[in-house]
């Protein structure tokens, strides 16, 4: 079997793009979009009808809603490829703003109903601030399950599970990003490899922390830059791989052993956290890491919201 045959014994396949052309070839059970990578599809010509298409028939509503469907349609279509699951972003310019979050994610969830889609089939993701998690606790009462995205720090991941959270993304490839630039010259490529990868190191302590204290949320390791991150996840519960790793992993052979074990993980002498607002607000305060990460990365799908709003309405016009 290649790699990405093997990777799927002990691992849910999920892919990342809003390409979904692409997303056959490899069979996948998910998929995730964020609003970067809609932005992208959109303005590629075998895309752009689902936007112009979407707007012409809804043009008098608001710009917000007018985006929403957008995300929506593309949705859609991603779930006819996909036998699970799409993951559809709320905008990341309410991230702290609990009661407007809640509003964004039942209106993709009622979208997606009035076309035939039962909640079953949908994750709203969600910023995880203590804001965003807060609206994910409001969210998964009401049957609406939530996928809580821009993830770096092991405290937003207690958050998000004892907030009843259905599933999370730590971000590797980002973790990775940040440790590789702070260490400047003195960074050792080989020594941070595999499963000492910082981005791996967090995702493994999350799940195992999860595994060993029974908690349900699920652990969907995302944003990857290369597949040796991808491979030292396997026996992750989910993975979230762009095409262009899907691929590589699709033409290699070499053996993909299982390097997570939820049955391992049981047996650890891990202690059981919570956070409440103020200790979770100072645990993201003192990783620096991930406060940096998680307000980069609200402002760059903040920006990307900003271009695809201009695109709609311009569209509109």
């Amino acid at each position: 079997m290649n790699q990405l045959d093997q990777l799927k014994q002990y691992t849910v396949v999920v892919a990342d793009t809003g390409n979904f052309k692409q997303m056959a070839a490899f069979a996948p059970r998910d998929a995730t979009t964020n609003p970067s990578l809609i932005l992208k599809a959109v303005q590629q010509a075998d895309y752009a009808p689902l936007l112009a298409d979407a707007v012409a028939a809804h043009r008098g509503e608001p710009l917000d809603a007018l985006v929403d469907r957008v995300l929506v349609r593309f949705g859609l279509e991603i779930l006819k490829i996909v036998p699970g699951r799409v993951s559809t972003e709320v905008d990341a310019r309410l991230s702290f703003d609990t009661a407007a979050s809640v509003a964004r994610a039942r209106r993709l969830v009622d979208l997606y109903a009035a076309a035939g889609v039962g909640r079953e089939r949908v994750l709203v993701k969600v910023a995880a601030t203590w804001e965003g998690i807060r609206a994910a606790e409001t969210l998964e009462r009401e049957g609406i399950h939530c996928n809580l995205t821009l993830l770096f720090a092991f405290c937003q991941a207690v958050a998000c599970a004892d907030a009843g959270v259905r599933l999370i993304s730590p971000f590797v490839g980002r973790i990775y990003d940040w440790y590789k630039k702070a260490a400047g010259a003195a960074w050792d490529e080989a020594a941070n490899a595999g499963a000492n990868d910082p981005g791996v190191r967090s995702v493994t302590a999350i799940f195992n922390h999860y595994k060993r204290h029974g908690i349900k949320t699920e652990v969907m390791g995302a944003s990857f830059r290369n597949v040796g991150q991808v491979l030292a996840l396997a026996g992750c519960d989910l993975l979230t791989i762009s095409p262009e790793l899907l691929a590589q992993l699709q033409g290699a052979d070499a053996p993909v052993p299982r390097a997570l074990d939820a049955a391992a993980a049981q047996a650890m002498d891990l202690p059981a956290v919570h956070h409440d607002e103020r200790s979770f607000r100072w645990a993201l305060n003192e990783d620096a890491m991930a406060s940096d990460k998680l307000a980069e990365g609200i402002r760059a799908f903040a920006a990307d919201a900003v271009k695809l709003d201009a695109l709609i309405d311009k569209a509109r016009a």
